[in-house]
């Protein structure tokens, strides 16, 4: 099964989630697309990116799409997490300016989203993981990539403040296919 994402970090936790199934990453494949996302949703996204590898491998595809919804925010950045500060700002640079946007909010509550579809040509299965949380005024921890340094969990760390192993037992994309997981045992 080909995992659609050129991210190191994602293609790592699938990896160590999904291990009953062999996963390979686009470069595995020698396959250089980056999908556009341009959906109105995660799932959108996902699917969007699925589908599209399938179409140039026949294989059967796993892939995500993810972000932050900061409540106060009306669920901003939403789908676009990664992209909202255009496509050459740092992970650093997305979340100062996140934590700026919430500091002088008092609900600083947020979400995790992750949808991950599978597409084999014929079948479409959608695993749902949403992780609630809050948003800190100050990053913390060395782990993780993205927004774990602001994203802090009931249990007062966030998630770069975890390891890899307890993150993968948390994570929205970990719930995600756990969910995703569960149905395609009993559909495939």
């Amino acid at each position: 099964m080909i995992f659609a994402s050129n991210n190191a970090g994602k293609l790592k936790e699938v990896k160590e989630i999904f291990k009953e199934y062999e996963i390979y990453s686009l470069k595995e494949k020698n396959i250089n697309i980056d999908v556009v996302e341009d959906g109105a949703t995660f799932y959108e996204n996902a699917l969007k990116k699925a589908k599209e590898i399938y179409e140039l491998t026949h294989e059967p595809v796993i892939a995500d799409d993810s972000g932050l919804c900061i409540k106060a925010l009306d669920g901003f950045p939403g789908v676009l997490t990664h992209r909202f500060l255009g496509d050459n700002a740092t992970d650093e640079d997305r979340n100062i300016e996140l934590i700026n946007r919430v500091k002088s909010l008092e609900d600083k509550t947020a979400t995790v989203e992750c949808n991950i579809v599978y597409y084999d040509g014929n079948t479409t299965l959608v695993g749902i993981g949403i992780l609630c949380g809050k948003i800190v005024d100050t990053p913390r921890g060395e782990n993780g990539f993205g927004f774990d340094p602001i994203f802090e969990l009931n249990n007062g760390k966030t998630l770069a403040e975890l390891t890899f192993e307890q993150k993968n037992e948390v994570s929205a994309r970990c719930l995600a296919l756990d969910d995703l997981l569960k149905k395609m045992k009993s559909s495939l």
